[in-house]
């Protein structure tokens, strides 16, 4: 069973229509990447799937449970709804830390926050707000930033504050972890570090998906690739079909334009 489905996903502002029926399944501990020029729509879906824009139709599948269905009568709670998200985690393009907290406070608020609904929160806040903290450590630690708990991100380079974006991701367990052009704000001497972290995430089987124009990268580190082209999902298969042995005549010109 899939642990990500995606079926005809639909998406328009105003008279562009930027999503014109995506479908895809993601196994668990598989890692897709998502190619394509600008424009193509891959920033759109993965905002879809993350809740940043709402689709117009089609249904969101994840570990089970449905996060977005445009044909259920069903209405789902905000509460309920803010659960199921939890299941996916989104690093972006820009980092997005919050400038006024330190490291360990930019990955630990949102799991601060959440563990105030919990209904022991009152009688072991101490306890939850430690064990919060010390699993922020040993991510930190595990992504080379535990020298950098105090520092605010006006003190980090691109690459370190990369890093600590992906550990404020993985703090909240997701089920699937989705990249955003990941290294698209770096220096290139920055890049092979936050690459190297999503390598690492692969080895341990962290379900991904990645949008990328890393394509030696994309390469090495899927299982799946797609390449959408206006809206669509042109071409899909194994790193091997997609961009090593490309089928379609759009993929082949991508494919050379990008690689010079």
């Amino acid at each position: 069973m899939a642990i990500l489905e995606v079926r005809d996903l639909h998406k328009s502002f105003g008279k562009n229509h930027v999503l014109k029926g995506i479908s895809f399944d993601l196994e668990k501990g598989q890692v897709m990447s998502v190619i394509g020029s600008s424009g193509s729509g891959k920033t759109t879906l993965l905002r879809c799937i993350n809740f940043l824009e709402t689709a117009d139709s089609g249904k969101i599948t994840v570990a089970g449970d449905v996060l977005f269905d445009s044909d259920s009568k069903t209405k789902i709670s905000e509460k309920e709804r803010r659960n199921k998200q939890l299941k996916i985690g989104l690093v972006f393009q820009q980092f997005n830390l919050f400038p006024q907290y330190n490291v360990l406070d930019n990955v630990t608020l949102v799991p601060r926050l959440r563990a105030k609904e919990r209904d022991d929160y009152k009688t072991n806040r101490k306890a939850i707000v430690e064990q919060i903290e010390s699993e922020a450590k040993a991510l930190l630690e595990k992504l080379g930033l535990s020298e950098k708990l105090e520092n605010y991100p006006c003190e980090l380079s691109g690459g370190q504050k990369q890093r600590v974006s992906i550990a404020r991701a993985l703090a909240l367990k997701p089920e699937v972890l989705f990249f955003d052009e990941p290294t698209s704000a770096l220096d290139p001497e920055l890049t092979g570090e936050v690459l190297k972290v999503i390598r690492d995430l692969a080895k341990e089987k962290m379900t991904m998906v990645i949008v990328t124009h890393e394509m030696s990268f994309a390469r090495d580190v899927s299982d799946y690739v797609i390449f959408m082209n206006n809206g669509t999902v042109l071409e899909q298969g194994t790193p091997e079909d997609v961009i090593n042995n490309p089928k379609n005549e759009r993929t082949k010109a991508f494919l050379m334009k990008v690689n010079g």
